[in-house]
């Protein structure tokens, strides 16, 4: 077999082993749970807040548009917000399949629309992904810091398990970072002795040009003209993905009493599902907005059950259906419009 062949092997074992992983999740969220009365959550629900979550969802996408416009245009190409929307949400449609496979498509998508190179798209990409990391982060804190006495048992069970484990395997631990770290400070010394012959290498200034277009995207934000809009974008961003996972709390009874505290709660610690590495998030988003609604709220776990199915179906479906009319509308705009980059 091949190396190609095996490669693909390997990329398709993994891709089923995390699907698996997911429908193994969603199996242990739902088992338990009488699905007559889960399913009569779901025809009983009051569907006008989905519509209102899934409308903040769209802006939240348009300011992330406008956003990655300001990346790209401080490298100096020109973009259009819809060309840019609608390569964004062909991503996110393409992340319901395979997990993050929507970055690599998005800038794809955008680069041959507006000749943008794909190496400097996906190089803003990065800086956009560390900084909403950065927020994540923050606000996983700030639930954790102000809602200590609601959510830190949860947060105790989730993390002793694995934090006993590393304590118990404390010198494998440091003799496997040790080892990192050396194979990394060879390979720079490898690479530093040997430079002069690397550099002769057929391939050398095909990757010297891909990674000097990928350091120019990554490097985007330092050279943001108006940062401080930047920075307004990204807080909008943030506050509209809690005002997607609030609205929705008022759509059935059990869950009605939540504030835009706990909704931010949900949104902090419910992330973790979304970015789980199995497709669209399914069983992991599931798995851990159900438990954390029984568990730390005392939500019946049928209502909870509910209300993750609800909630994860209504924005994939968004990311489906938004995603093929943005792969339709991309396809006609290239016959009508000329690329602004020629």
């Amino acid at each position: 077999m091949s190396s190609k062949k095996k490669s693909r092997l390997v990329t398709v074992l993994e891709y089923l082993f995390f699907l698996g992983l997911g429908f193994f999740l969603l199996w242990l969220s739902f088992r338990k749970l009488d699905l007559t009365k889960v399913w009569s959550d779901i025809e009983n629900a009051s569907y006008i807040w989905v519509f209102y979550s899934l409308i903040a969802v769209l802006l939240s996408h348009i300011v992330r548009s406008l956003r990655w416009n300001m990346l790209i245009n401080s490298m100096g190409y020109k973009t259009r917000l819809s060309s840019t929307f609608y390569s964004l949400m062909v991503g996110y449609m393409a992340n319901t399949a395979v997990p993050r496979m929507g970055e690599f498509v998005r800038c794809g998508v955008l680069s041959k629309k507006e000749k943008i190179p794909f190496n400097s798209l996906f190089g803003t990409v990065i800086s956009e992904r560390l900084l909403d990391m950065l927020m994540l982060l923050l606000i996983i804190f700030f639930v954790i810091i102000f809602q200590i006495d609601l959510v830190g048992d949860y947060v105790n069970d989730i993390f002793s398990p694995i934090l006993n484990r590393f304590s118990n395997n404390i010198w494998a631990i440091t003799l496997v970072i040790s080892g990192t770290i050396l194979l990394f400070l060879l390979s720079v010394w490898l690479l530093y002795r040997f430079r002069a012959r690397i550099k002769k290498l057929s391939f050398y200034g095909k990757i010297r040009l891909f990674l000097d277009g990928l350091w120019d995207g990554i490097k985007t934000i330092l050279k943001l003209k108006h940062k401080l809009l930047f920075v307004i974008y990204t807080i909008l961003i943030w506050f509209l993905y809690a005002v997607m996972v609030y609205f929705p709390v008022k759509m059935l009874p059990e869950t009605a009493f939540m504030n835009f505290g706990d909704g931010l709660t949900l949104l902090g610690i419910g992330s973790l599902g979304i970015v789980a590495p199995v497709p669209g998030g399914i069983g992991a988003y599931h798995f851990i907005i159900k438990s954390l609604l029984h568990e730390v709220y005392g939500i019946n776990a049928v209502a909870a059950g509910s209300f993750a199915a609800i909630t994860h179906a209504g924005q994939t479906l968004l990311n489906l259906g938004v995603g093929g009319l943005s792969y339709f509308m991309l396809m006609f705009l290239s016959k009508k419009q000329k690329p602004l980059n020629e």
